[in-house]
């Protein structure tokens, strides 16, 4: 159960998840139930910022394995979540929501540049932070720009949603037996080799003492659920 007494979250979201049931675009209905999500949380007295991957539309790393440059492969991945972001911005918006949509890549026609200064002064007056263009440089997952994100904002915590409602002992896809953990602290997620998030993004939240609540993306009443115990997750830390 997440604590009732969070105020300001970050959530991240999986670009493959815009997707909803195909495996290429943006899913408008899924979009649209997000961020009624994120606009229902704001009306709700919480603080809310996003980080959204790019899968979606672009993945680096499958380019840099077929021998393209690693480098250009991952700039590409990042304007893939800046697509991704200005959708889910206009999507918030038509919900009757505030959104302020920022890019870590310097791009002013489109997005205002990151800085947590601005982030956080949109977070206290009501608007959804909306971060793009991951860290803004090559070898770093949209997961490492949450955590970081995160950090930079002075949030309590950080949900990652996924495809299953926490964090497991095995695969649960493949393992019926698979158990799930209510709470698990950081040192038990490294010496069982769970996959979390990378160890970037993990070290990050580890040091600053950041919780990651792992939860279902398609879960009933969305991230409030979580963190008023009516839904499935698992606290990591």
């Amino acid at each position: 159960m997440a604590s009732q007494s969070l105020k300001r979250i970050l959530i991240k979201v999986s670009g493959e998840a815009l997707a909803g049931d195909g495996s290429f675009g943006i899913e408008s209905q899924f979009l649209d139930e997000v961020a009624a999500q994120l606009v229902h949380l704001t009306q709700n007295g919480f603080e809310v910022a996003i980080v959204v991957g790019g899968g979606n539309i672009f993945r680096g790393m499958s380019v840099a394995a077929g021998g393209a440059d690693r480098v250009v492969g991952d700039h590409m991945g990042m304007l893939a979540t800046v697509i991704n972001c200005l959708a889910l911005g206009d999507a918030i918006r038509r919900q009757g929501g505030k959104a302020r949509v920022f890019s870590n890549l310097v791009m002013p026609d489109v997005a205002d540049h990151f800085t947590a200064r601005d982030a956080r002064q949109t977070l206290e007056e009501g608007g959804i932070a909306i971060c793009s263009g991951g860290t803004g440089n090559p070898y770093f997952t949209t997961d490492t720009a949450a955590a970081l994100k995160a950090v930079e904002l002075q949030c309590d915590a950080l949900f990652k949603g996924t495809k299953v409602d926490g964090v497991y002992d095995a695969d649960p896809a493949n393992n019926p037996d698979a158990k799930r953990f209510d709470q698990i602290s950081y040192d038990e997620v490294i010496s069982r080799n769970l996959k979390v998030m990378d160890m970037a993004a993990f070290a990050l939240a580890r040091d600053n003492k950041l919780p990651i609540f792992v939860y279902a993306l398609d879960v009933a009443g969305g991230v409030q659920a979580i963190i008023e115990g009516k839904a499935f997750s698992t606290r990591v830390g």
